[in-house]
């Protein structure tokens, strides 16, 4: 992913440091959804899909802050969206604000503030299926490559609630999923 990034985008290729995979299963040591375990997809009382991780954005952008400030950087960019998700409470604007703040109060002065960029917040999956069209055909054929599927499968299952927005955002937006192509 990164030789394209790279690649589509080479005004970008001097800011981008080497690929740095982290090995995150300790998220399904302490939780138990469809996410983490073998289950089927359900809806819990609470009102949110079992596929919520809870703490998985909390520990993605700890994370994140961490290896930024390693390579000195200040600025975190994630695909969160408030707009039309499962209700996800880490996909919020007042979750990522106080991430933010928390991983300024985090880091020694002289970094700076941490900026968590949220580029998708307020779109619709409609406008994020436009936008990923209008980057070009690289990033068109990462959206094909992408898992939104609560089942795991790609392309997904249709039925579950991730699948449903998926595909109303494609419809929405006059596309065919590239996923299902």
């Amino acid at each position: 992913v990164l030789a394209q990034v790279r690649a589509q985008f080479p005004q970008w290729g001097h800011k981008l440091g080497e690929d740095h995979l982290l090995d995150l299963g300790v998220l399904g040591q302490v939780s138990e959804t469809s996410l983490t375990r073998d289950m089927a997809f359900k809806m819990e009382s609470s009102g949110l899909p079992n596929t919520f991780v809870p703490g998985r954005n909390l520990l993605f952008l700890t994370l994140a802050a961490a290896l930024a400030y390693r390579r000195d950087l200040d600025v975190i960019v994630t695909g969160v969206c408030e707009t039309d998700y499962s209700g996800y409470p880490d996909c919020r604007r007042d979750f990522i604000e106080f991430m933010q703040r928390t991983a300024t109060l985090a880091m020694p002065s002289s970094c700076g503030p941490i900026e968590i960029a949220t580029p998708l917040m307020y779109m619709t999956k409609a406008a994020t299926v436009r936008l990923a069209r209008s980057l070009g055909p690289k990033c068109w054929a990462a959206l094909a490559r992408s898992v939104t599927c609560y089942e795991g499968q790609r392309p997904g299952c249709g039925k579950c609630p991730a699948c449903k927005l998926r595909a109303a955002g494609f419809a929405e937006a006059g596309e065919e999923d590239p996923a299902h192509a």
